[in-house]
């Protein structure tokens, strides 16, 4: 039987915002599933509510045939006897305690001997074996998120769940973490819930992605596809679509359809069942900026401009041109220096119809 984890969660805070959440996330054939979302989204309501460390107002949460949390019948398992692995911001670690301990805290039920031989097992598959009879504060960030996860694994969990993993260490050690945390997350065999605001870390940890907004999930489905296809504007900022425009449906033709954003048409590959206000989402790496005369485009969309910023980003550069509405591009530095992208520049802005997105307008 496949495991899942369905959960319909309602909670409910005095003068704050109220979590209302639910969906199935089958969990074997897309083993980690990202929480993605703004800061006061209700992540980290859910996971809590999953783990049991809050109880909501109203709701159920089922993991692979087992109810964990049912408020109709009064039912709430204390975390323990959900079995669930948990890996805190912070990695939680006790300080006063050697690896070795902090490893062996969730396994005093074990015999001696057994808890010894878990220890090293663990510890030998996440790589920590040498780190043993440090202390915490002997360890740099990366080796303490290798052993917060140990931690989280010793007690053979059935599963795991992950608030903000990575937000704990700099930048250089967490861009250096992305690749290998997700290679332990599969290597570990256990399904995992990541919490996360951060949109790079979404895409290089998760199967599956679950879009939270205003305390409800708005989208689910595979990362590439909620981030190339949102269902709706809200959905389209909360995954990085710099450009979301106000649109109405002008016309249909041959399979696509024209929208008017403001002063400016655009035409899109029909998405289908829509019909007057909608808005139109383009990602800001679709958008080509050219010169504004001479060349083909394959392009059906190109919008002529001026430069209004421009801001440097490593090897990147993102430039907004005021074309009628302002489009926001992503473009290499060598491209940049290349047209002379500085504000007032004349520009052409060229967007492929498959890449703008029409969604409904949802107030």
């Amino acid at each position: 039987m496949e495991r899942s984890l369905t959960f319909r969660l309602l909670r409910r805070f005095p003068r704050g915002p109220t979590v209302a959440a639910e969906a199935r996330l089958p969990l074997d054939a897309a083993p980690v599933t990202v929480l993605l979302g703004p800061s006061g989204s209700g992540k980290t309501t859910v996971l809590r509510s999953l783990a049991g460390l809050d109880r909501p107002d109203e709701g159920a949460i089922d993991f692979a045939g087992q109810t964990w949390f049912d408020a109709a019948r009064g039912l709430h398992l204390p975390p323990q006897a959900r079995g669930v692995g948990l890996l805190f911001q912070d990695h939680a670690l006790f300080p006063h305690l050697s690896v070795r301990a902090n490893l062996a805290y969730g396994l005093h039920r074990l015999p001696a001997g057994e808890r010894a031989a878990r220890v090293a097992e663990v510890a030998g598959r996440l790589g920590v074996e040498a780190l043993l009879d440090r202390r915490p504060a002997q360890l740099s960030g990366g080796q303490r998120q290798r052993v917060a996860l140990a931690r989280a694994l010793a007690p053979r969990p059935r599963l795991l769940l992950l608030d903000e993993p990575l937000s704990a260490l700099d930048a250089p050690t967490r861009e250096a973490l992305r690749g290998e945390l997700r290679h332990l997350l599969e290597q570990s065999g256990v399904p995992a819930i990541v919490v996360t605001h951060d949109r790079v870390e979404a895409l290089a940890l998760g199967d599956r992605l679950a879009v939270l907004a205003g305390g409800a999930i708005r989208q689910i489905g595979p990362v590439h596809e909620v981030f190339s296809q949102p269902v709706d504007a809200v959905v389209a900022l909360a995954v990085g679509t710099e450009n979301v425009f106000p649109a109405r449906l002008l016309r249909r033709e041959a399979g696509l359809v024209v929208v008017g954003a403001g002063p400016v048409e655009l035409v899109a590959v029909d998405p289908g069942g829509l019909a007057g206000e909608a808005y139109a989402c383009v990602r800001a790496e679709e958008v080509v900026l050219e010169p504004p005369v001479g060349g083909d485009s394959s392009a059906r969309n190109r919008l002529h401009g001026a430069v209004a910023w421009r801001r440097d980003e490593g090897p990147l550069v993102r430039v907004a041109v005021d074309c009628g509405l302002r489009l926001v591009a992503l473009v290499t530095r060598a491209s940049a220096e290349r047209l002379g992208l500085q504000p007032g520049r004349p520009v052409a802005a060229s967007v492929k119809a498959p890449s703008v997105r029409v969604v409904p307008r949802q107030d």
